[in-house]
């Protein structure tokens, strides 16, 4: 870890890829595999998400315990008491929320509270103290479903916002175990977070663990400056907790780099690749959540006006736009929705012609091989997020991009814009410059493509999956032998809390 002006800067991984001794005990909100009802079928399929994503190849091939919610209201899980083998040959234990338990954590507190005011936007209406109540309840479930899954030498691995008690309830509990936490998300300037009901609450929360990361210096100093304002000492990039510390890393998340690469040379993708090249003319792509964190308004609105000023384009240029559906009982949700498809069909309606329709537009899921060759495919490869945590759509372009071709335009308001500085970066909000963007993209000489692209696949295998998981994980301190739960506090825990939840 370096530091720059006391604050924590990004260290790059090294080569490390080998698996941890012991097992990791992770936990997150959904498991890898998430369970939906299709008449009267329990069907599963891969959870979306970069963070399932990302982790999934890491847990197929470390001892992973993965605890999380499968998506059913209610269900109840078996799992517990002895972990059944997942989908991807880690061992998961379910944790069941009912419906309940799912308007109040996950809806409001999480998606209607968390999530908006961690990528900066503080108008949303505010969780009520029911809402707060569950959200502990719902962490101290977690936590006693780890603690009885615990082994001498295991390390405990908490991922993203929905779970910032959890640390802390694991710490009380027992003192001797590592714990890290990441948080997948940007995390706000002090004064964005204090707008959350409870926040000091939540960042005591996040010093439970050993070992608090983040992608990006940004994220880290915001969150240093705000566990100090309220009260807790700062030295670099420690903060002293009673008589122990939590260490602040910056370690970017990366990416299963090999899959990709042979997914970026597989028959039946190159296939695919072949029938959308057939289509003639310069392809743009842009593959997202259906979020308003994404600026998919922006990227079609750019795309329209280079449209507008460059007639010459129209025929010889067209976006495929996938938008993967996500929290549709939310109603931002179902209105960005709207705005997204009344734009493109008003692009449509201006623009296209019985031979040529501008925007490709795909609100569904994809699999694998089609994700890997809408990649393959594009000239040009549009994110335009408006704030996001990293963004693993970038990095996973580049990777499959085993052709040494293709343009990346990353927003400078993502994550991976701090590793992937040859991107053309834009400020998605500047329309006319973003336009731009897109022609200039188009226009960009073969030798001037390749080279950034050689630049851009650097970044992206000098840091992948393994390499950022090791890192995390070695930055822990090493397993001990279990302690006896103690009956009152341990010299530097945090106070102990009444639990909620019974089991």
């Amino acid at each position: 870890m370096l530091m720059m002006n006391g604050r924590a800067t990004i260290t790059r991984a090294g080569p490390r890829r080998r698996a941890p001794t012991g097992r990791v005990l992770m936990a997150s909100n959904r498991l890898p595999v998430t369970a939906c009802v299709e008449g009267d079928v329990v069907q599963t399929r891969p959870s979306d998400g970069g963070l399932a994503t990302g982790l999934r190849g890491v847990a197929r091939e470390w001892p992973v315990v993965w605890f999380g919610w499968r998506g059913l209201a209610g269900e109840v899980d078996d799992g517990i008491a002895e972990p059944a083998p997942g989908m991807d040959g880690s061992a998961t234990v379910g944790i069941s929320l009912d419906e309940e338990e799912v308007a109040r954590f996950y809806r409001r507190c999480c998606n209607g509270v968390l999530w908006p005011v961690l990528h900066g936007w503080t108008d949303e209406p505010p969780a009520g103290d029911e809402d707060w109540r569950t959200y502990r309840a719902v962490n101290e479930r977690y936590a006693e479903a780890i603690l009885g899954q615990l082994r001498p030498g295991d390390r405990v691995w908490i991922h993203d916002y929905h779970l910032l008690l959890l640390p802390r309830l694991l710490r009380e509990r027992r003192p001797d175990v590592p714990i890290g936490f990441f948080l997948h998300t940007p995390f706000p300037a002090p004064e964005v977070f204090q707008a959350v009901p409870r926040s000091a609450e939540l960042l005591e929360g996040m010093l439970g663990a050993d070992v608090v990361g983040f992608h990006t210096s940004e994220y880290a100093g915001n969150f240093l400056r705000a566990v100090e304002s309220i009260g807790y000492v700062t030295r670099g990039s420690d903060v002293r907790v009673g008589g122990r510390r939590a260490c602040v890393k910056v370690h970017p998340m990366g990416i299963d780099v090999d899959s990709f690469a042979r997914l970026g040379t597989d028959a039946e993708v190159l296939a695919q690749v072949a029938e959308l090249r057939a289509r003639g003319g310069a392809l743009f792509v842009g593959v997202d959540r259906l979020d308003y964190t994404k600026g998919i308004p922006q990227r079609l609105l750019a795309f329209e006006r280079m449209l507008e000023m460059h007639p010459e384009l129209r025929g010889q240029v067209s976006l495929v736009q996938v938008a993967v559906p996500s929290r549709e009982e939310i109603g931002a949700y179902r209105d960005l929705r709207e705005v997204v498809e009344t734009l493109v069909r008003r692009i449509n309606r201006r623009f296209g012609r019985s031979d040529w329709v501008p925007v490709d537009y795909l609100y569904g899921r994809v699999d694998l091989t089609a994700l890997a060759a809408l990649y393959r495919a594009a000239d040009v490869m549009v994110v335009t997020s408006l704030r996001d945590g990293l963004n693993l759509v970038a990095k996973e372009f580049v990777a499959t991009r085993a052709d040494g071709d293709g343009v990346l335009i990353l927003s400078e308001f993502a994550g991976a814009a701090a590793e992937l500085r040859p991107a053309l970066r834009v400020n998605p909000n500047r329309i006319a410059e973003l336009a731009e963007a897109y022609r200039v993209a188009l226009a960009m000489p073969e030798a001037e493509r390749r080279e950034r692209m050689r630049e851009l696949r650097r970044a992206v295998e000098a840091n992948n999956v393994f390499h950022w998981a090791a890192a995390l994980l070695d930055d822990l301190p090493a397993p001990a032998s279990p302690a006896p739960v103690p009956v009152g506090p341990a010299p530097g825990a945090l106070p102990r809390r009444r639990s909620l939840v019974h089991p």
